[in-house]
């Protein structure tokens, strides 16, 4: 299943936010939102979700623009993992998963079966099976961010959009996540801060910069040092690694300005 933006503008409390932006992912492709804080790859995220509605363009979900659809419909076929993930209310893994099949609930029709199927192949997927009694307030960072995915894959859709699933995780659990986010066999649009992870991960990365698209393409073709300091303003080494071909960036330490303290 394919999801596009086409020329989407945005604007809050006379701000643009995004202006002009177009980007599109095809069937079974992951793609990387890059950019500095501000950037827009937040509010992008909400936009291809359905969950905030341009100011003009379109976000097309297979050709239909999703101002046509219902947001239960919607919620059938796009799912969304959000950077912040908090609940007050100390509940089991396995209740948040199931929280991913209510798009799938009506009032006059359930299939118990068909939800405890795809709840059961979520927590698999995510290496859960074992912990769906756990209680979330029990759980490390990377074991609840397993747990929203599982949730969103619980929702069986066919793009899964993420807001910086890596946040606040160690290497490890950064890795183990990306890896399972790749792996997935659907579309995935991820809004992501680091560009080694994005250059291992991604098959395309969309670079915004003050609401805009400055880059787009491959990462090898994007992730260049000249990038890396027209959008960030850090010096930096980019090199293609020869076992594996993605681009890796090293980066150069700056000058400190010297501090007088007093006294």
């Amino acid at each position: 299943m394919s999801l596009s933006a086409h020329a989407i503008t945005w604007a809050r409390s006379a701000k643009t936010i995004l202006d002009c932006v177009t980007i599109g992912a095809r069937a079974g492709e992951t793609i990387g939102l890059l950019g500095p804080n501000g950037s827009g790859k937040s509010s992008l995220i909400r936009l291809l979700s359905g969950l905030t509605t341009p100011d003009s363009g379109q976000v097309l979900l297979d050709g239909e623009d999703l101002r046509t659809l219902r947001r239960r419909d919607i919620a059938r076929r796009v799912a969304t993992v959000d950077q912040h993930s908090h609940t007050e209310v100390d509940i089991p893994v396995l209740d948040i998963v199931r929280l991913g099949r209510t798009p799938h609930r009506t009032l006059f029709a359930a299939d118990p079966g068909a939800d405890e199927a795809a709840i059961d192949a979520a927590l698999a997927a995510t290496g859960l099976a074992d912990m769906r009694r756990r209680l979330w307030h029990t759980l490390s960072g990377g074991e609840r961010q397993r747990a929203q995915i599982a949730r969103a894959l619980a929702q069986q859709p066919e793009v899964l959009l993420l807001d910086e699933p890596t946040n606040h995780l160690d290497i490890q659990h950064q890795l183990d996540i990306l890896t399972l986010v790749a792996e997935l066999p659907m579309t995935n649009v991820i809004a992501l801060h680091d560009l080694n992870l994005a250059a291992m991960f991604c098959d395309r990365v969309v670079v915004l910069a003050h609401g805009r698209v400055v880059a787009a393409g491959t990462p090898v073709d994007v992730i260049t040092a000249e990038l890396v300091w027209e959008v960030y303003r850090v010096q930096a080494n980019v090199t293609i690694a020869p076992e594996d071909g993605y681009p890796t960036v090293t980066y150069r330490r700056r000058r400190a300005q010297p501090v007088r303290l007093s006294g």
